[in-house]
């Protein structure tokens, strides 16, 4: 995907709009809406409020290095807008979720018009990939969960409050150096077995 979607003729802060999907396994909303003080540099951490939660809960989303580096590189450019994608016609409004939609579209169309075997897919099949690798990689699926804000349900709910924060952090950075090894062919530091 990366290779086709760095060559569709957009704004550069839309191509990386769609690497932060891929990288924080957000929904595009949250992401497009997200505003600069729910980011907290220092720690690597952006928190959403429960506001803009489909679930009405704040979410936590650790973020790896190379998140954070988007974020650190979005914040430079940023001028006066809250948000951290602003419209390209009003700063004071978040990018529209459409724009996301056409470029990843852009990036489908592109890699079938050279006659590679990419499937059609949108901004929640980013979600969906991420989840399947991470699954198949063996990681926990209460931490792959817990990073995609879905909630739990029955009993289990009311008995297992844990966040996660350190195996989240650990896999979203994990997640983001396999990223990096499949796109940049730069091989996977070791995470040291930790799943």
């Amino acid at each position: 995907m990366y290779q086709y979607l760095d060559r569709i003729g957009t704004a550069s802060s839309v191509r990386v709009a769609a690497k932060l999907l891929l990288l924080t396994m957000v929904r595009k909303s949250e992401l497009t809406n997200a505003t600069w003080n729910e980011i907290n540099f220092s720690e690597a951490l952006w928190t959403i409020p429960k506001e803009r939660m489909k679930r009405r809960n704040s979410h936590l989303v650790f973020l790896s290095q190379q998140a954070l580096d988007f974020f650190i590189a979005l914040k430079r450019f940023a001028g006066g807008s809250d948000y951290v994608f602003p419209s390209r016609y009003d700063s004071d409004l978040p990018m529209s979720t459409a724009t996301i939609n056409q470029v990843l579209t852009l990036t489908y169309r592109l890699a079938q018009k050279e006659g590679k075997p990419l499937s059609k897919f949108g901004p929640h099949d980013l979600r969906r990939t991420a989840s399947t690798l991470l699954h198949e990689a063996g990681y926990n699926s209460d931490w792959i969960e817990k990073c995609l804000a879905h909630e739990q349900k029955g009993v289990r709910a009311v008995y297992n409050k844990a966040e996660y924060r350190d195996q989240r952090r650990a896999m979203l950075q994990d997640w983001a150096d396999m990223i990096d090894e499949w796109t940049l062919k730069r091989p996977r530091p070791s995470n040291g077995g930790k799943k």
